[in-house]
């Protein structure tokens, strides 16, 4: 049976903008050893890598195609020349207030990957910097790797998301190399 990454692009692979979208090539900065180490995951551990990402009015005013592509495509290029190659990319163009099925953490991107039995969802992973990539991780029936960048909760509806959600984190770090390790001694 097959075993997948489902790994985030913004705040996993590139650093988050402020503004939250990638909209211009000066926006590009990847994280940390995120090369060397994804790269070692892909040649060195059985998984399949799916990119699986929201991006907000992708196609609309808000961020036009023609902005999206070619950034993208650098990212997915970079990644490629280092041997990371990505079997899929789901890329969600709704906004969060559309709330659709495709939209993350919903899993109708991912309905091919569910209703396959050569899929071994359970030894999946989600990586991602949000609560909702492990909530992904539960819908999925999978496990979450949460890239933490210092998120903190006070007492309000994200800190009980948290309490519910964090038995499916399986890791909790910022660091590519501890996601290597983990994922290795699986």
């Amino acid at each position: 049976m097959k075993r997948v990454l489902f790994i985030d692009r913004d705040g996993t692979i590139i650093k988050e903008a402020p503004d939250e979208v990638i909209n211009s090539f000066t926006k590009i900065e990847f994280l940390p050893n995120v090369f060397k180490y994804l790269r070692l995951i892909a040649e060195e551990l059985d998984f399949e890598l799916a990119l699986v990402t929201n991006q907000d009015g992708l196609g609309t005013e808000f961020l036009p195609e023609e902005v999206f592509t070619p950034i993208h495509n650098l990212v997915m290029t970079s990644l490629k020349n280092e041997n990371i190659h990505f079997k899929a990319e789901h890329i969600d163009k709704t906004f969060f207030f559309e709330n659709a099925p495709t939209r993350k953490p919903q899993t109708g991107m991912l309905t091919g990957y569910m209703n396959n039995p050569e899929y071994d969802l359970a030894h999946s992973f989600v990586i991602g910097d949000r609560l909702t990539d492990v909530e992904l991780a539960f819908n999925l029936g999978a496990k979450g790797i949460w890239i933490n960048q210092g998120t903190t909760f006070g007492n309000n509806e994200l800190s009980q998301k948290f309490e519910k959600l964090k038995e499916y984190i399986a890791l909790e770090t910022n660091d590519w190399k501890e996601i290597y390790e983990f994922l290795k001694a699986q």
